[in-house]
């Protein structure tokens, strides 16, 4: 079996999770991970085992601190066949051309544009777009969550138009400066981002968008409104909905009513760090009319994209052809499952 070494370069809120991720998959292995500060996340690195690698300004603040290195992020680049870049978004560029003079492989995340690498990338629709590419970008934690949900039934029953309205959280846990503390602020730019988004992975789809960032920082939530090609009742649409890859459905009858209660059930799944890769979506909420089709979906921003990355791995280097067997690898290692 071929096994692609993989570098983290970023190892921050999602690239953390990756790199635990790529660590569990059998067909590829963390190489190392790179940090700028020798902050507490490099120290857990480290006690992980992970080899971290610096810019050369680092090397003394890590040595000062105490945290062994492994080298400069440069000596990195010759160590593996892809970095999956989880940096700050507006350095993309700066990166690109890095990896580009090293020969290497490279993935990007949602917080860069479309433009950067021409290819973006989501498991249950576009999968074979990133074969053997040399640069891709996974889409953003929101437009991941609209594409596992609207691929399947744009598949099952073609959809004319889509509205969604998105309730952002206003800051990820670990973060203590974001906001609203004790509000609701409206995006005012409109149509929000979103749906162009989506369409860099299903360019067809007719999709509209507005948020609204509230005060959580649990998950987003998603309020979709879909107009179809034909009539559907809420039966058919649930069980497209079920079948749905990483999509898990879950009952306001059951007690989870909220995205607090879908962390919680997340918790006591036992998963690391708390994470829901799946996206949530109400069947109590699931809500067909003629051709019109209603229901509410919550994304874990933290976490949704992580089995994105491993499989958008496996497609540009080119370890397994098939989307269904990459994901069922992915999610067997990361215990997602249908229950």
């Amino acid at each position: 079996m071929s096994v692609a070494k993989v570098g983290i370069n970023g190892y921050g809120t999602i690239g953390k999770r990756v790199a635990d991720a790529v660590r569990r998959q059998g067909d590829m292995e963390v190489a190392g991970v790179t940090k700028t500060r020798p902050t507490f996340e490099a120290r857990v690195a480290a006690a992980k085992g992970f080899d971290i690698y610096v810019p050369p300004e680092s090397v003394k603040p890590f040595a000062d601190a105490g945290i062994e290195i492994a080298g400069t992020i440069g000596e990195l680049y010759g160590k593996v066949d892809i970095m999956v870049d989880c940096t700050p978004g507006d350095v993309g560029e700066r990166y690109k051309a890095e990896y580009s003079a090293a020969g290497i492989k490279a993935i990007f995340q949602g917080g860069e544009d479309h433009s950067l690498t021409g290819v973006s990338f989501n498991s249950t629709a576009n999968y074979r777009e990133s074969w053997g590419a040399q640069f891709s970008r996974v889409v953003s934690c929101n437009t991941t969550g609209l594409l596992r949900t609207l691929c399947p039934i744009d598949r099952a029953a073609k959809i004319r138009g889509a509205h969604v309205t998105i309730v952002r959280r206003a800051a990820d846990p670990g973060d203590s400066k974001g906001g609203p503390v004790n509000g609701l602020e409206p995006s005012l730019k409109l149509p929000t981002h979103h749906g162009p988004d989506v369409q860099s992975v299903m360019p067809w789809l007719n999709i509209t968008t507005m948020a609204v960032k509230a005060s959580t920082t649990l998950m987003h939530l998603h309020a979709v409104a879909a107009e179809l090609e034909r009539d559907m009742d809420s039966s058919e649409a649930l069980e497209i909905l079920r079948g749905a890859p990483r999509v898990r459905m879950v009952s306001g009858k059951s007690g989870i009513k909220t995205t607090a209660e879908a962390m919680e059930l997340a918790r006591d799944l036992g998963r690391d760090r708390s994470d829901m890769y799946e996206i949530v979506v109400w069947e109590d909420g699931v809500k067909a009319v003629g051709n019109r089709l209603y229901f509410y979906q919550a994304v874990h921003q933290e976490s949704d994209v992580v089995p994105e990355n491993v499989d958008c791995i496996r497609s540009m280097c080119k370890l397994e052809e098939d989307a269904s067997a990459s994901m069922a690898m992915t999610d067997r290692a990361l215990g997602i499952s249908k229950g």
